[in-house]
């Protein structure tokens, strides 16, 4: 019995796909971050005009019926859009050759939160009216939460492990580490890994809205997500997808693969404290970070830069700034800290999967984007943001950090392929 495949190994990041409410690629994403833009705005993928928020970060201008035949588009939810797309993307970015595949030994893992839930909202209405309606048979499965992740494996034929996870605000970031544990354990070879989320719908903006945790700058929409301001007001709900392909790194150098960066640690921990309001000392996360930390194998001074959770709500900000004084010390002090939500808002099942793509790019390049409207300083958020211009330093070890509601943390360590 060949045991070599089921000992640790090194795994590698060689594709990125997405579609962000800045950008309709991950190139596109990226240029957008470092030059500081915000993706938030009015609604419109509803009437929002009765509602008292009435801004989100939405993906602009995707029309599915371009990337997918009519009749499937039309029955997908559009998290599964999404993730199809990000998806076939990252593929080509990676360079994979599917006919030189062995798909026993490809798999993949996203993230969600609610998965097509928007599928259910009218018949659920009609039903309700009605005491019975009839319902498009295709209703009950694509609302799903897996549905993403199988349309994904569907797509490029992938024969090896294929999962979901919904951490909620965790779960793309967890998706990534989950698939990380995958291949080095040796179940496969390739995991195509990320997460999805479209709920810009009415019933997401009634629940977090009666929750009041959204921003109400509805005036001034590109001002509305500013984490770890003095003046921030709650988060900017949006939508997106982004994956990664990951590889074992003997498998993407006998191809020739181009290698983003090496994927050297993955860690998860729960608070155990309440379901929507963290423990400002930060406990939980510190112990996701620090776990991380010795899952990579490297000391806390050997990090550079983090990409925070950074929601923009006043107590998360200040738990995660916590979190990063209890596991860093002194060097929290000169650590370079950002948060992308601060122009994409909070996209759930997708944040962790977009902040990942990020977190490459700024090991891949060396630049750091901002934190877009940071303009008052918050004695309980006292590090460096990387406020509103980005930066050019070197970048050899980072961090990806997401929390989520119900306790749920999850970390990724990233460092240069070497």
């Amino acid at each position: 019995m060949d045991t070599s495949r089921y000992l640790r190994r090194r795994v590698v990041v060689t594709g990125m796909g997405a579609l962000t409410p800045v950008g309709k690629d991950a190139r596109e994403t990226w240029d957008t971050l470092v030059a500081g833009h915000s993706g938030v705005g009015p609604v419109t993928l509803f009437d929002a005009s009765a509602f008292p928020v009435r801004i989100a970060a939405e993906v602009k201008g995707f029309d599915p019926e371009a990337h997918i035949p009519a009749k499937e588009a039309r029955r997908m939810a559009r998290c599964s859009q999404l993730a199809l797309v990000a998806a076939r993307e990252a593929v080509v970015d990676a360079g994979l050759n599917a006919s030189a595949e062995d798909h026993e030994r490809i798999g993949v893992i996203l993230g969600a939160s609610v998965g097509g839930l928007e599928l259910l909202i009218d018949p659920i209405g009609k039903i309700a009216a009605t005491g019975f309606a009839r319902v498009l048979p295709y209703v009950a499965i694509e609302s799903l939460i897996n549905m993403p992740a199988f349309h994904v494996g569907l797509e490029h034929g992938c024969l090896g492990p294929l999962s979901t996870v919904a951490t909620t605000c965790a779960a793309g970031t967890q998706a990534i580490g989950e698939a990380l544990e995958v291949i080095r354990r040796g179940a496969a070879d390739v995991m195509l890994a990320g997460g999805a989320e479209g709920q810009i719908t009415p019933l997401f903006f009634a629940g977090f809205g009666s929750m009041r945790v959204l921003s109400t700058r509805n005036d001034e929409p590109t001002r509305a997500s500013r984490p770890f301001d003095a003046q921030r007001d709650g988060f900017v709900i949006g939508e997106g997808a982004a994956v990664l392909v990951l590889e074992e790194l003997e498998h993407a150098r006998r191809r020739g693969a181009r290698i983003y960066v090496e994927l050297l640690g993955q860690a998860a921990s729960a608070d155990a404290y309440h379901a929507a309001q963290p423990d400002v000392n930060g406990a939980g996360p510190a112990r996701a970070i620090r776990w991380a930390l010795a899952d990579a194998g490297i000391a806390a001074h050997d990090v550079a830069y983090i990409n925070a959770h950074g929601s923009s709500t006043p107590q998360n900000d200040v738990a995660e700034t916590a979190a990063i004084k209890r596991v860093f010390g002194d060097h929290a002090y000169r650590l370079a800290i950002n948060s992308t939500k601060s122009m994409i808002g909070h996209c759930f099942g997708a944040a962790g999967a977009i902040e990942a793509l990020a977190t490459i790019m700024s090991v891949y390049t060396d630049t750091i984007h901002p934190t877009i409207n940071y303009e008052t300083p918050d004695p309980a958020c006292n590090l460096d943001y990387v406020p509103n211009v980005a930066r050019r330093t070197r970048v050899d070890m980072a961090l990806s950090n997401s929390f989520g509601l119900g306790g749920q943390n999850a970390c990724l360590v990233l460092g240069k392929y070497a």
